[in-house]
């Protein structure tokens, strides 16, 4: 897996980048401090991403940034800042950063950040790996679109996350528990059992000619729901 680098010391909000960043499919170090943010750099080769916190106990973010770049590394930097005040987002890119999130932020849109800064440094796989193909529905993972006989769905943002968890399962059943621990909202909320009745309800509606007799999305009772592959 690709490895980030998080220099934070919210515990809140390193459980909470952990658990979202590794569903994405990266490793995370944590670092607390400064200090053990500097002891890394002879090792930073290891690392696709650098998240730095601005406001730290022993010091900033752009300390780090700083001496990164005074080393030539070109790796993408994302500052993590409670202001977004203009002095504090200049001296945060003047100092080599690529990018800045405003605490609190959505945790879905800095995942969308950090894999467009990824794509632009070269290290995100090939646009042809980012397809998924499951019979009539194709999902572009990389353009977040989704389309069923070749003709694109409107989805919402939760809609097309189900999408992807269920085709990605395709053929086997996906217990409700599972999808609840595994589907949030925008704002990092998770979704209750009502919530995720009605984004099934909609999406059937899209994806299905009869949403009253489905063909790819079936309810298995008492456990949960399954995709169905659907020649076109």
């Amino acid at each position: 897996m690709d490895k980030i680098l998080l220099l934070e010391d919210d515990v809140s909000l390193i459980d909470g980048l952990t658990y979202s960043l590794r569903r994405q499919g990266y490793e995370l170090d944590v670092v607390r401090t400064v200090a053990e943010a500097l002891a890394l750099l002879p090792n930073l080769s290891q690392y696709v991403l650098l998240l730095l916190d601005v406001t730290l106990p022993d010091g900033t973010g752009f300390e780090v940034c700083e001496r990164v770049r005074a080393q030539n590394q070109r790796i993408p930097i994302i500052f993590l800042t409670a202001s977004d005040e203009e002095v504090s987002i200049i001296r945060g890119l003047d100092s080599g950063g690529d990018d800045y999130m405003t605490k609190p932020f959505k945790l879905g849109e800095l995942c969308s950040r950090i894999r467009a800064l990824l794509r632009r440094a070269g290290v995100t796989k090939p646009a042809s790996s980012e397809i998924i193909q499951c019979g009539d529905t194709q999902i572009d993972l990389l353009g977040s679109r989704a389309y069923l006989d070749g003709k694109p769905l409107d989805l919402t943002g939760a809609e097309y996350r189900l999408l992807c968890l269920l085709v990605r399962n395709a053929g086997r059943v996906v217990t409700r528990d599972t999808i609840l621990s595994e589907l949030w909202d925008d704002a990092g909320n998770y979704v209750d059992g009502n919530t995720l009745s009605v984004y099934v309800r909609r999406l059937r509606e899209k994806v299905e000619a009869d949403p009253s007799h489905p063909l790819h999305l079936l309810t298995v009772r008492g456990f949960g729901y399954q995709w169905k592959e659907v020649s076109p």
